[in-house]
C-alpha cells in the first residue's frame, strides 16, 4: 500500500524591496520517492515560494573527486547517496540555497537559488570554480550526446578518444580510403548534400571513423551523437529541439548509429513518419537555414536501403566500409596466420593481434564486434 504524506515548506516572511511575499507550497511524497527526491523538493522550495527568486545552474563533466561543489561558508543540511549511483547534497547560506548532485561517470549538476541574481552567480561560481579537470589533450575530442528525458531533450558534452586520420587510414580498404580522404578534407564551402552514409558489416570501423571525423572537423563542426534515434524521429518536439541546437556559429553533424530500420527498404512501413522526418531534416523545410549534417551508420547492404535515402544529390558521402582483403589484412597484421582467403574485418584483426579466437566466416554472428 502506498503511504502518502503531505509536506508543507515554511518560508521566511522577510521581504526585500518590491518582491512579493512568499507563496504557499505543498509537496506530496509517497513510498515511490527517494531521499534524492526530497532534496530536489527542498532545494526548489525557496524558488517556488518566491523567497529566493533567482536560480542559476551549471552542468559539469570530469569533476575532481575532492571537489566539494559548494562554498566553504555553506552549511550542509541534507545528504543522500544511492549505492554505486548518484549523491546529492543540500547546502544553505545567508540568502542562498544550493543543490549539488554527482552522477555516475564523474559528471555533476549544481543549482543555486538566491535572493538576488548577483548572489546566485557568485555562489555558483565559488562552488564550481576549479571543480573540473581539464579536458584531455590531443587524443580526445569533445562530442555532444542527446537523449530524450521526461521533460524534453537533454544534451551532455563528453571527451572521447579520437585518433588522427593518418593513424587509422590503414584500417580501411583502398577503395574506401580514397573516398574517406575527401570526406576528412571537407570544409563548409564544399558541402553539397546533407547526409553522410556509412554502410557495411559490423566490426569494420564505422564508429572509429566518426570519432576521427569529429576530430578532423572540430574547428568548424560540432559532432553530436543521438542516443535514441527512434525517439528523435518519433517526436516532432524532440526533433525540433535537436535540429535547432545550441547557440553556436559552427556547423553540426548529428550521428545516428545502426539505423537499419529507419532507412531500410521497408522503412516507411516499419517506422511510420520517421523516414519522412529524416528526409525533411536533410533537404526539406526543417533543414532550411540550419547548418546541420546527418551521419548514419548501418549494417545493411546499399541495395537494401530505401531508394529515397540513396538518391543522387541527397548524400554528401556514401561510403561502403567493408572488410579488408586478405592482402590488406596480412599487411595490417604483419602475418597471414589466422587470416582467411576472404580477408578480415577490423575487429577480427584486433582479436587476432590479441591472440583471441575468431569465429569462422560461415558461423559469424550478424551483430557485435563494433569499432
Amino acid at each position: 500500500m502506498s503511504v502518502m504524506k503531505e509536506v508543507a515548506f515554511s518560508a521566511d516572511q522577510t521581504r526585500t524591496g518590491a518582491t512579493p511575499g512568499p507563496l504557499p507550497m505543498t509537496v506530496w511524497l509517497d513510498d515511490a520517492d527517494s531521499a534524492l527526491d526530497v532534496i530536489d523538493a527542498l532545494a526548489l522550495s525557496p524558488f517556488a515560494t518566491g523567497v529566493q527568486p533567482w536560480y542559476r545552474q551549471a552542468d559539469l563533466e570530469r569533476v575532481r573527486p575532492e571537489a566539494t561543489l559548494y562554498p566553504a561558508h555553506g552549511t550542509v543540511v541534507r545528504t543522500a547517496k544511492v549505492e554505486d549511483g548518484s549523491e546529492a547534497r543540500l547546502v544553505c547560506g545567508e540568502g542562498w540555497t544550493l543543490r549539488a548532485v554527482r552522477h555516475r561517470g564523474r559528471s555533476a549538476t549544481v543549482g543555486v537559488t538566491a535572493v538576488t541574481e548577483e548572489l546566485a552567480r557568485a555562489v555558483l561560481k565559488e562552488a564550481t570554480e576549479g571543480a573540473e579537470e581539464p579536458d584531455p589533450e590531443a587524443e580526445h575530442v569533445k562530442m555532444g550526446f542527446w537523449w530524450r528525458a521526461r521533460h524534453g531533450g537533454n544534451r551532455s558534452d563528453k571527451p572521447v578518444t579520437a585518433q588522427p586520420w593518418a593513424e587509422i587510414s590503414g584500417n580501411y580498404t583502398a577503395a574506401a580510403r580514397a573516398r574517406l580522404e575527401r570526406l576528412m578534407a571537407l570544409r563548409p564551402g564544399d558541402v553539397a548534400g546533407r547526409l553522410v552514409l556509412l554502410h557495411g558489416p559490423p566490426g569494420t570501423g564505422k564508429t572509429t571513423l566518426l570519432r576521427t571525423l569529429a576530430r578532423k572537423w572540430r574547428e568548424w563542426c560540432q559532432v553530436d551523437c543521438v542516443l535514441d534515434p527512434e525517439q528523435l524521429f518519433g517526436s516532432p518536439g524532440y526533433l525540433m529541439e535537436v535540429a535547432v541546437g545550441h547557440d553556436d556559429d559552427r556547423w553540426r553533424l548529428l550521428v545516428l548509429e545502426d539505423c537499419d530500420e529507419l532507412i531500410g527498404a521497408s522503412a516507411k512501413a516499419a517506422s511510420g513518419q520517421g523516414l519522412s522526418r529524416l528526409l525533411n531534416l536533410t533537404d526539406g523545410l526543417l533543414g532550411q537555414g540550419r547548418d546541420v549534417l546527418v551521419a548514419i551508420t548501418t549494417n545493411e547492404d546499399l541495395t537494401r536501403l530505401h531508394p529515397a535515402v540513396v538518391r543522387p544529390g541527397r548524400c554528401l558521402a556514401q561510403i561502403e566500409v567493408g572488410p579488408l582483403s586478405r592482402e590488406e589484412a596480412v599487411r595490417w597484421l604483419g602475418t597471414g596466420e589466422g587470416v582467411g582467403p576472404e580477408g578480415a574485418t577490423l575487429a577480427e584483426l584486433y582479436a587476432l593481434r590479441a591472440h583471441r579466437a575468431v569465429a569462422p566466416a560461415a558461423v559469424r554472428e550478424p551483430t557485435g564486434l563494433y569499432l
